[in-house]
């Protein structure tokens, strides 16, 4: 009889842990796809949530006030919102660069878990403060004090700052974009240098290779990268230049530190200055952050080598309610995403949304004709961000 219990109690305890697991997982497979912005507004800022529809068209959800403010501008590739999936947790984390506080939301309940600033001399209120996470640690890179901070994500998508560390362009430029994978991160600084550092240990420690790229040699300083992303395996780190014209720069970082860039001259569009590589690796969609349209580049996984795939017509509101194109987010995390969503940085601002096509030989961007989407909270819209976000 005893061991008849034993056997059910087991068998009870198997159940109820595979219903869990069951319901655990359905649960989190309910979440609907979020495009995410944060509304760096002047006077009281916050996120706002859009939901991503089956046919791309994006549907507002809620806003989330930070309890902070921001500055309503600063550098393009300075992305202020951060995402984490992981299997504990889902948060998004929002900078407000006036007040220098860090917010964390809980995409479950879509409300504030709380607030955190780096140290006392820690400062992005001129051009923002920058966002990116990694495992159990969010990197901060604050562009005016020119620090990168380092905080440990703890349960509820809250965070415990760690420390800093003080950095700098080789002509003593301010820190702008980051980017992470594994134990590397890759920075862009506003005077044409890049590096990069070892986040192994949590802190980043230089890996003793600031440079300066070879777009911002071959133009007098008129080329200077400003965004960055790195590929899936970890094999090359692409640079979108502030530029004249289209330009992306790719440095091979497989021996773990930046080797000398290769620019690539992919158009005449005015400026690059966010970059954002499709799910499959296949196209490299381009902001022209200063003209009127998105571009994008053919890709080569294998390589690193880029080349012209094709450009939007002019995107509609431009001059005439907004002024600036920023960063951009995904319609789905397979294949070429889908459909693209740009910011558009305007008072208020807006959201555009460009449908890609695509056979691996030619390609189209075409703005849907709903576009674009007005989001009224904010006043300078330059950070998107997508949940879930595309694995690397």
């Amino acid at each position: 009889m005893r061991n008849y219990i034993v056997w059910w109690r087991r068998r009870s305890l198997a159940l109820l842990l595979w219903i869990c697991t069951f319901s655990c997982f359905a649960f989190a497979a309910s979440h609907p796809h979020y495009l995410i912005t944060n509304d760096d507004d002047a006077l009281s800022s916050g996120v706002t949530f859009y939901v991503v529809g089956e046919n791309g068209l994006l549907h507002l959800d809620q806003r989330v006030l930070t309890g902070g403010t921001g500055i309503a501008g600063g550098y393009f590739s300075t992305n202020r919102l951060a995402v984490l999936d992981s299997r504990t947790q889902q948060c998004v984390y929002a900078s407000d660069a006036f007040t220098g506080d860090i917010v964390g939301i809980d995409i479950n309940s879509l409300a504030v878990s709380g607030s955190t600033s780096g140290s006392p001399t820690d400062s992005g209120n001129a051009n923002g403060i920058g966002l990116a996470v990694s495992g159990q640690y969010l990197y901060a890179s604050f562009t005016t004090s020119n620090t990168i901070g380092t905080f440990e994500i703890e349960p509820g998508c809250t965070l415990t700052f760690i420390n800093d560390v003080s950095v700098a362009g080789l002509q003593g430029g301010f820190i702008d974009a980051m980017a992470l994978h594994g134990n590397m991160m890759v920075v862009t600084y506003v005077d044409g240098s890049i590096e990069s550092f070892d986040i192994s240990s949590g802190t980043p420690v230089s890996n003793g290779d600031e440079q300066n790229s070879t777009g911002y040699f071959e133009s007098q300083a008129a080329s200077y990268p400003n965004s960055v992303q790195i590929t899936k395996n970890g094999h090359y780190a692409l640079f979108g230049d502030t530029s004249t014209s289209t330009v992306v720069e790719v440095s091979d970082i497989s021996s773990g530190k930046l080797r000398k860039t290769t620019v690539y001259r992919l158009g005449s569009e005015i400026n690059s200055s966010n970059i954002l590589l499709s799910p499959d690796e296949t196209l490299l969609y381009i902001s022209n952050t200063e003209g009127d349209s998105i571009s994008a580049a053919w890709f080569d996984a294998s390589t690193g080598k880029l080349s012209f795939g094709c450009t939007s017509g002019k995107l509609r509101g431009y001059s005439s309610r907004w002024s600036y194109t920023a960063q951009l987010g995904l319609g789905i995390n397979t294949g070429t995403g889908g459909t693209l969503y740009v910011a558009e940085f305007g008072a208020p601002s807006s959201i555009g949304m460009v449908a890609v096509t695509s056979n691996g030989a030619t390609c189209t961007l075409a703005e849907l004709s709903q576009s674009p989407v007005p989001d009224l909270n904010s006043g300078g819209l330059l950070s998107i961000e997508d949940f879930p976000p595309v694995s690397f």
